[in-house]
């Protein structure tokens, strides 16, 4: 398939396809009688994962490295599952810190959904306080 349609399938550009083919993400592609590029369908499995990599959040110095493993054959496994697992992990500790903000999030919805003057939530959800019982300290003038 040639780059447009291969850009059309898969959301990317014709540019970051290029590109990512330049910088060793994708294998380089096959060219026709024209100098066109040539994918193979086969292609459209790989670019899903490296989507699936990047939006977890997976650097492209990490993809890079993962690619040439892989490029490299079946003796890279371990080395692919050791990158693998340790990406998994910083994963599920910024799932656990989104699941963190949702909790507050729903704390706060909750908060206003109890009325203003009821409930006020604290902006880290870690008190919840009757409305009208903040203490503000008088502003200090600042030395010249």
């Amino acid at each position: 398939m040639k780059i447009g349609d291969l850009a059309r399938r898969t959301g990317l550009t014709a540019h970051t396809l290029r590109y990512y083919e330049r910088i060793g993400l994708l294998p380089r592609a096959s060219r026709d009688s024209s100098g066109q590029r040539n994918y193979d369908a086969s292609i459209l499995v790989w670019i899903e994962f490296l989507g699936r990599l990047k939006t977890t959040g997976m650097p492209i110095r990490d993809m890079l490295r993962y690619a040439k493993l892989r490029a490299r054959g079946a003796a890279t496994e371990d080395a692919r599952r050791v990158l693998l697992q340790q990406h998994r992990a910083k994963v599920q500790a910024h799932v656990a810190e989104l699941k963190a903000c949702l909790t507050v999030l729903d704390t706060k919805i909750a908060g206003y959904a109890a009325g203003a003057s009821k409930v006020e939530v604290d902006d880290d959800a870690t008190a919840i306080r009757p409305a009208g019982k903040i203490r503000a300290r008088p502003a200090r003038a600042r030395g010249n």
